[in-house]
């Protein structure tokens, strides 16, 4: 797997991990565990492409892996000519029942294979030069007839925008009016509409006006504008989104009425996506097991969960990779020295590879292991990101560095999470070795009450 990542992002890979962070690309490289899940998940890419639409809840306990399952997916679904967008749900920037507020992060975070984000302006631009190919390549307008091309095109997008222009003529009338400015060069008009179909509040009216829209994106328009932008996406070229809603298990913390309200959004949406009103969109949600089965997340709302409900047996080996719910079992010490074998041989290096054999990553990983209290699966982030700052830079800049004789594993608990130091106070004094500020003692969730 190591020989099919390039350079490049051999060093986004190693550089990500030494920050501590998820890689952006070359997941494929790191899949540990996930080969499982390759032909379900292309199974309903395929449904996703041919207009249908699906949703997926992606379950496990911090540390399990669900940031990289997601991001692993929205590359492999971007090599498939797929757009993706991860958010990031919370109470006060992004709360679930404001799908006004969901839309514009989804549209600022929107990326395809060849755009970083936001690629909203490259994917319009694209939709207005399909028009163009596709009235051109019916061969009753001459390239050089701009007249005729413009009013053929327009005819066009009036038949493409017809179903969105009965739902919500404001989405309609905005892409009139970026394709006007854009032929025109008004790129200030442009630049105004195509925030204002992103969902930007407060677009002067100046710019709205000759578009003919008016108002701010409420929750409801919100999901048309959301059905319009599966339409420009096809038509561009894209076959579907994926959409990431990503620690949703969040809402478990939010006032009773919020979490409802944001209980019942999700319900909607994924009423919508089974009623075919997305065609084109893979929405996916991730979540901790107490999110999904517990009295404060899903089950708080029946409906939800009889939509989420999956019968997980006691072995993860025989879990349904079709089902609604995945679950992601985190990892195991094996699974951490394999996935520290793929680091190292992209890491590469000669010395890199003697000195740093399979039988000390599996010292490294048992030392973070038992630093974090025994618990593995909290232990990922963190024993790759040893690895690579600590081990295997050392060892491939100083060539008389021996990583058995000159590195015991510390943790400081200003490098850690919430979660890893709480992990780590459960360790007690033998645990970490922190030569920064104190691990906090724990935390309420940590609390067992009676029932």
């Amino acid at each position: 797997m190591t020989a099919e990542v390039s350079a490049r992002r051999r060093r986004d890979i190693v550089d990500a991990l030494r920050r501590g962070v998820v890689p952006s690309n070359g997941l494929d490289a790191l899949a540990v565990g996930l080969d499982r899940f390759e032909s379900a998940i292309d199974d309903d890419l395929d449904r996703v492409a041919g207009g249908g639409g699906v949703f997926k809840a992606i379950r496990g306990e911090y540390g399990a892996g669900k940031t990289f399952f997601t991001r692993w997916l929205a590359e492999r679904a971007k090599r498939r000519g797929f757009a993706a967008a991860e958010v990031q749900i919370s109470e006060l920037e992004t709360p679930l029942h404001r799908m006004e507020t969901v839309y514009r992060r989804l549209v600022e975070h929107l990326s395809t294979e060849q755009f970083a984000p936001s690629a909203l302006r490259p994917v319009l631009d694209g939709w207005i030069f399909a028009l163009e190919e596709d009235v051109l390549a019916g061969g009753a307008v001459a390239e050089d007839d701009a007249g005729g091309l413009d009013r053929a095109v327009t005819e066009l997008l009036e038949r493409r925008l017809a179903e969105i222009s009965r739902s919500t003529p404001g989405f309609a009338a905005a892409l009139r009016g970026y394709r006007t400015a854009t032929a025109a060069g008004e790129r200030e008009v442009a630049d105004g509409l195509a925030a204002w179909l992103g969902g930007q509040p407060h677009v002067a009216a100046a710019v709205r006006r000759p578009a003919g829209v008016k108002g701010e994106l409420d929750h409801y328009a919100a999901l048309n504008f959301l059905r319009g932008l599966l339409t420009v996406l096809r038509d561009s070229g894209h076959p579907g989104l994926l959409l990431v809603l990503d620690e949703v298990e969040t809402l478990q913390r939010v006032r009773t009425d919020v979490r409802d309200k944001a209980l019942n959004a999700l319900r909607q949406l994924v009423d919508e996506i089974y009623a075919y009103r997305f065609p084109g969109l893979l929405l996916v949600i991730t979540g901790t097991p107490a999110f999904f089965d517990g009295t404060q997340g899903v089950q708080r709302l029946a409906p939800l969960a009889q939509r989420l409900a999956t019968d997980l047996g006691p072995d993860p080996r025989w879990d349904n990779p079709r089902a609604t719910q995945l679950r992601l079992p985190g990892f195991g010490i094996d699974a951490l020295v394999d996935l520290g074998a793929q680091v190292r041989d992209i890491y590469g290096g000669s010395a890199v590879a003697s000195r740093v054999d399979d039988a000390y990553l599996g010292e490294l990983a048992r030392a973070v292991t038992g630093s974090l209290g025994g618990k593995v699966g909290v232990a990922p982030r963190v024993y790759l990101k040893k690895l690579v700052a600590d081990v295997l830079d050392r060892v491939d800049q100083f060539p008389d560095w021996d990583p058995r004789r000159h590195y015991a594993p510390t943790l400081r608990s200003d490098e850690l999470t919430e979660v890893e130091r709480n992990a780590a106070a459960s360790a007690g004094p033998a645990g970490a070795a922190s030569a920064g500020p104190p691990a906090s003692a724990g935390s309420a969730d940590d609390i067992e009450l009676p029932m």
